[in-house]
């Protein structure tokens, strides 16, 4: 797989015609974390918004979990969002069958409840205080791309305005522009319909943070923001209506005792929507210097709360790319290895949400007997309950590696203890880092990566990617093979 190389993108006065580096079409999570990787890696990013500034995203995003923690670890925004939300340690999939996080090897053994809102106000502070320019009420209308920069028209209060850049990412959700001016298909189908959502007050709420369980005619998810107020998602059977039907509190009460066995004295709701959960995937995330990230890239049901989790992950694999080929430190052929990393998770993603619905929502007496049986495989067998967690987690997810690698390159690095302090604490910077055993510091500055060495007896080297992702692995200090990584990934050294 090609990743980098010595060539380079040559600033120009074609360059500076561009009003920026990067457009970001979508001001979700994905956005708002890619966007502000790239400002805070020094580029000029745009990032473009349909909604103005002051309306708010009431959307269906509930959980993060244990991976996508550990990535807002290494941007030093993990503390602030765990406290905006509430830390569980059990996650109920469907009948008996439970997700124990609590032996995932993490600092974060755990699902976190917390409302999406949460996610996108860390991460838009952020994005702010790193200088990301935002048009709040900007739509884009058209497209276009040639070998050096992208063009994108957009209407802003009621005007037609043209915006250049180098590269532009569509993180517009499912009904993305972006992919549609692409000509990209989103194939797939629709695999539950009228599926209500509402934010409610309870006069008697669950015992629990999160609480979610199904029946032949139902499936019902409570989940609390904290502040009094509290998500309910849910479906009923009986109940198959277009998106366009008003749902009432009467039907979320319905749904939720013939899945809980109690509607918890729901009342007072501020917002209650319909709509219906796909499984899509485009088929290709890039096209020239145009790219596709999270729910334009991929869309699936609500089962395992991965959605959101899927597209940050997503962002955080392109950011760092894109930052190393603007700086001209790699060639545009590690661009390559977005679509290659993230389209097979993508797949894996759809599958894995796809299976939890419908052994959830059978509704035959064989099949219902499977579901039952599936729950106690995940609950009382080891291994199968411990792949379960590190998949849904996004703790297991590992990219591949070039033939003859070691046998550590492209899996997740944990949060190693260093002489300095935590691996994801030396990634807030975002660069590569190089992590080897103690008293195998190399003498002199390298630019490319930071240099820590291991808190106690190490025995690799490793090559740790920006995104938290080894790269490279050696036996012991190996300066031979740790230098062509280190060319491979990040060019020569000045």
């Amino acid at each position: 797989m090609a990743r980098t190389s010595t060539t380079q993108e040559t600033p120009g006065a074609r360059e500076r015609a561009h009003d920026a580096e990067v457009l970001v079409v979508g001001a979700g999570p994905t956005g708002l974390l890619l966007a502000g990787d790239l400002a805070a890696s020094g580029r000029r990013v745009t990032l473009i918004e349909r909604r103005d500034d002051t309306t708010s995203n009431l959307s269906r995003a509930l959980v993060v979990h244990a991976r996508t923690l550990e990535q807002f670890d290494a941007r030093g925004l993990a503390e602030d969002l765990v406290k905006a939300g509430h830390p569980i340690e059990k996650l109920r999939l469907f009948g008996t069958a439970t997700l124990d996080p609590t032996s995932l090897p993490t600092r974060f053994p755990f699902v976190l409840v917390v409302g999406q809102y949460e996610v996108e106000r860390l991460l838009e502070r952020r994005a702010q205080e790193a200088g990301v320019v935002f048009r709040h009420g900007a739509e884009l209308t058209a497209l276009r791309q040639d070998a050096h920069t992208v063009t994108a028209e957009i209407r802003e209060a009621d005007e037609d305005r043209t915006l250049r850049a180098r590269y532009l990412v569509g993180t517009d959700g499912v009904h993305s522009k972006v992919r549609e001016e692409l000509g990209l298909p989103f194939p797939g189908k629709s695999v539950i319909r009228s599926m209500v959502l509402a934010d409610v007050r309870l006069d008697e709420p669950p015992k629990a943070p999160f609480t979610a369980d199904a029946t032949e005619r139902a499936f019902a998810l409570i989940g609390t923001f904290g502040d009094g107020w509290y998500r309910v998602m849910g479906w009923h059977r009986d109940r198959q209506l277009p998106d366009s039907a008003p749902a009432d509190l009467e039907e979320v009460r319905e749904f939720t005792r013939l899945a809980l066995g109690s509607d918890f004295g729901i009342r007072e709701a501020r917002w209650i929507s319909r709509f219906h959960s796909d499984e899509r995937q485009a088929p290709a995330y890039r096209v020239g210097r145009i790219f596709l990230a999270g729910d334009a890239a991929h869309v699936h049901s609500p089962a395992g709360g991965m959605g959101m989790n899927t597209g940050l992950q997503d962002a955080a694999n392109l950011s760092w790319k894109l930052a190393a080929v603007l700086d001209a430190t790699s060639a545009p052929t590690l661009l390559d290895t977005y679509e290659a990393e993230r389209h097979p998770v993508g797949t894996m993603v759809l599958r894995t949400s796809g299976a939890i619905l419908r052994i959830a929502l059978t509704r035959f007496p064989g099949s219902r007997a499977a579901r039952s049986l599936a729950g106690t495989l995940v609950d009382r067998i080891w291994p199968v309950a411990k792949r379960a967690i590190m998949t849904v987690s996004g703790i297991g997810l590992s990219y591949p590696a070039p033939s003859g690698s070691h046998r550590l390159a492209g899996k997740r690095a944990p949060d190693l203890a260093l002489a300095s302090g935590r691996l994801y604490e030396a990634l807030r910077e975002g660069r590569f880092v190089l992590v080897t055993p103690r008293g195998a510091r190399s003498r002199g500055e390298d630019t490319r990566f930071i240099h820590e060495e291991t808190a106690g007896a190490g025995r690799f080297t490793l090559l740790i990617r920006p995104d938290g992702y080894i790269a490279w692995a050696g036996e012991g200090p190996d300066p031979a093979g740790r230098e062509a990584a280190l060319t491979e990934w990040t060019g020569r050294a000045a």
